[in-house]
């Protein structure tokens, strides 16, 4: 019996929490028959009674919105629910924004190839630099060609004389 007791209490102050962050948590504009803080000083004084009369007298009436589950299936894009959502005025805008994200995407597409094809590069540079490998053959010019003529004398490499 003493447990049952002690059940019955815990549910009543779990319930009397409850109301009173749902008399916090409600509309100002939408609280009937009382204004919110006396509400709120009526739950909080009187646990029992007031969270009953809350239910009963004070608290607002259920949105239609969120009433309406048992009118259709529900809708595979809740994102389209929300009211006041940024929505394309005209066929004109849609076509707009899809086509802008189409260019950033590419954008970035190239973006990631680049630095891909350079970091693939730098690892072969590393690669075949730890193997010893021999280095590539620089193109050979005519006499004044930078590639050639480094110090300035026409031989391509050693010293001048």
């Amino acid at each position: 019996m003493v447990y049952f007791a002690l059940f019955l209490a815990l549910l009543s102050l779990v319930f009397w929490v409850y109301v009173l962050f749902d008399v916090i948590g409600a509309d100002t504009a939408r609280v009937r028959l009382l204004p919110k803080p006396v509400w709120a000083l009526i739950v909080l004084f009187l646990p029992k009674v007031g969270a009953a009369l809350w239910f009963l007298l004070g608290r607002p009436p259920r949105d239609p919105a969120l009433a309406r589950t048992e009118a259709g299936p529900v809708s595979p894009f809740p994102e389209y629910e929300h009211p006041g959502r940024a929505r394309a005025v005209s066929p004109e805008e849609d076509e707009a924004f899809l086509r802008r994200c189409r260019e950033r995407a590419e954008e970035q597409r190239r973006r990631a190839r680049e630095i891909q094809e350079r970091e693939s590069r730098e690892r072969n540079e590393r690669e075949h630099g730890d193997r010893g490998a021999p280095e590539r053959e620089e193109p050979r010019g005519e006499a004044g060609d930078p590639r050639r003529d480094r110090d300035g004398d026409g031989d391509p490499i050693g010293p001048s004389s």
